[in-house]
């Protein structure tokens, strides 16, 4: 009996019993009170949102805080109690760092639950989805760097180095500056492509003489997705340094040009009319705002006739042209076949050519006779 309660007395088994205590009373109440909010909060986006996002982090943290003040009221006596505190104390700052970065992303998720980009008109959806990613991915960077230093700033040779550095600023500063200057330059990139815009999700560009959509905006750089389903990486002071074309800046409809070489014997009107009817046959990638045919351009040979159309957006004009230039060849070869683009040579002036290089120099013409 007098051992047991020597061993009740230790300091080491009082502070070890109370720290499981603690644990098992408060995982057990994490788990309660993280599930009885998400039960509450699924009438809700934002609060289902957050709560689904918060609740690993939640469930992790609160047994952590209740070991923290367990090894803060030990004595200083106690076996490794130094380094206990010391590695929970890292273990909060990093359970906070992930709350604060789950948080973000539930945010996130609720704004892009209330702002679907798989609607006709999606601009706006697209802007606010945008702005929210490239806007909270900056937010995680920092929250990330933050996290980190202040993990290392718990070490005393982490401290002193800091401390140190703070006082020998100067060349080393400049040199670190100049080594993080393209982290740096990414991140005000970020946030300016954040504020001004001059890309949004799922716009359909020109980069780099490539046609795709804007698949992803990271920190640090963009996915552009290429036609054929290749992907272009290219970092984010790209688009505000280098120029390139923005087809869905303002809205997604465009005017898309067919370009023809006709013979000048081809009569007009009749294939304006032909243009009409095409474009009328094909209402789902056919506006009806623009239906142009026109003569752009002669030359000593044929005429450049160029016919415009409009679509909804960059791939039904893509489709709209491919069905008009191949109707419009087909409807000239039909109906107008001597229409198509021809070679004339002056058969005369050949033939003039042909006797000239066939006479010798050298043989004078027959004189006449004299009468």
């Amino acid at each position: 009996m007098t051992d047991w309660q020597d061993q009740i007395a230790n300091p080491n088994f009082r502070t070890l019993v109370a720290a499981i205590i603690v644990l098992l009373i408060l995982s057990l109440l994490s788990r309660v009170l993280t599930a009885v909010v998400l039960r509450l909060a699924r009438g809700f986006v934002v609060t289902r949102e957050l709560s689904e996002h918060l609740q690993k982090p939640v469930r992790l943290l609160l047994p952590l805080l209740g070991l923290q003040a367990v090894w803060t009221a030990a004595s200083d006596e106690v076996l490794f109690i130094g380094g206990a505190r010391h590695i929970t104390g890292l273990l909060i700052i990093a359970c906070i760092t992930w709350l604060a970065l789950r948080a973000l992303r539930g945010i996130e998720q609720v704004i892009l639950l209330n702002n679907p980009v798989n609607i006709a008109d999606n601009l706006r959806a697209r802007r606010i989805q945008t702005q929210t990613r490239v806007l909270l991915r900056t937010l995680s960077f920092l929250i990330v760097l933050i996290g980190i230093s202040s993990m290392l700033m718990t070490f005393p040779a982490a401290r002193q180095f800091g401390t140190s550095l703070l006082a020998s600023a100067g060349l080393a500063g400049l040199a670190v500056g100049f080594a993080a200057r393209p982290v740096l330059a990414n991140l005000i990139a970020g946030m300016q492509i954040a504020i001004t815009q001059p890309i949004r999700l799922d716009d359909v560009v020109i980069v780099e003489g490539e046609w795709g959509r804007i698949e992803e905006i990271t920190a640090t750089y963009v996915i552009v997705r290429i036609w054929d389903d290749r992907r272009l990486v290219t970092p984010l002071q790209y688009f505000i340094e280098q120029p390139f074309q923005n087809w869905t800046r303002s809205g997604s409809s465009l005017i898309g040009s067919v370009f023809l070489w006709v013979d000048y014997s081809l009569p007009l009107e009749p294939l304006r009319e032909e243009l009409r009817r095409l474009c009328k046959d094909v209402p789902e990638i056919w506006d009806g705002r623009v239906c142009v045919l026109q003569v752009t351009d002669t030359s000593e040979k044929s005429i450049q006739l160029r016919a415009l159309v409009s679509s909804p957006d960059s791939s039904r004009n893509w489709d709209l042209r491919c069905h008009v230039r191949e109707n419009l060849i087909g409807f000239i070869q039909r109906q107008y076949p001597n229409a198509l683009p021809q070679l004339r040579a002056d058969l005369a002036v050949g033939q003039k050519h042909q006797i000239d290089r066939d006479t010798p120099e050298h043989i004078e013409p027959e004189r006449q006779p004299p009468v």
